[in-house]
């Protein structure tokens, strides 16, 4: 007697089967995640990690990233200008651009475009880096040396992503108020002291002060992520590969995830 499924209902149960395995697959991202910043606290507890390994990854994520951040916060700088010419031009609201300018650089868009370059940068190349340690059994290595992996390998990038991120937020926020001057002058003649002006009397301290709450938080969901699927690495380089390229998905998700959660918990 056969069992096969009538092909109809094999049909109609393979979008619920689909759905599933990616529940699961999320569920166990963010399991995976939080169970690594879990390691990580206990480690920090008291704090015994790698000095001259933090140090470097110091180095590494941020001072390395930080021409790539300055360049693309001038440009997020002048796009919100360009963006808004139009209205300015039509209204002559010149005494509001500052506001709008900084309002969504220091809120929205600096913290979220800068985190998500660092994930693309940063967030992917640990989990390269860490999938190729474990692959080629570096991390067993460690182990054998009873050298914890977790305050050797992944407490140094906690604390390197979470406080470099956070700096270059506020770096990517000068640059971008640079940046919006700069075109504000030289593309709908709004002299700069007129924008920078502006902006100091918008007092945006809180937009501000969100700002830097959403990179620090961008930082360590992007190090747990990115550390939790470079650690779980198997299949070769075939599975570095995956692993990379799912780490970059769920830190751009989280990211989105975090900057909603965040900018509610501000409007309460």
């Amino acid at each position: 007697m056969s069992t096969s499924p009538h092909p109809l209902a094999a049909a109609l149960s393979a979008p619920f089967a689909s759905l599933g395995r990616a529940a699961l697959h999320v569920l166990a991202t963010i399991g995976g995640a939080c169970l690594v910043f879990g390691r990580v606290v206990r480690a920090l507890f008291p704090p015994r990690f790698d000095g001259h390994e933090t140090w470097r990854q110091l180095f590494h994520v941020g001072v390395r990233s930080a021409p790539i951040v300055a360049l693309t916060a001038l440009f997020v700088g002048a796009i919100m200008v360009i963006q808004t010419a139009y209205f300015v031009r039509r209204t002559g609201a010149t005494s509001l651009l500052g506001f709008g300018v900084g309002y969504s650089v220091f809120a929205e868009i600096g913290p979220v475009l800068i985190g998500l370059m660092f994930s693309g940068r940063v967030g992917a190349n640990n989990t390269a880096e860490l999938g190729t340690m474990v692959v080629t059994e570096q991390v067993d290595a460690l182990r054998a040396l009873a050298i914890d992996p977790v305050r050797y390998l992944v407490v140094p990038r906690f604390i390197a992503m979470m406080v470099m991120l956070t700096l270059l937020m506020v770096l990517g926020d000068l640059f971008a108020i640079v940046g919006a001057a700069i075109t504000a002058q030289g593309v709908i003649g709004v002299d700069a002291r007129v924008l920078v002006q502006s902006l100091v009397e918008s007092h945006l301290l809180d937009e501000l002060l969100m700002g830097i709450v959403k990179s620090a938080t961008f930082g360590m969901a992007i190090s747990c992520i990115s550390c939790h699927f470079g650690l779980t690495v198997s299949g070769g380089a075939v599975g570095v590969g995956r692993a990379t390229n799912h780490s970059v998905v769920a830190n751009a998700t989280a990211i989105f995830l975090l900057d909603f959660l965040v900018g509610w918990l501000f409007t309460l």
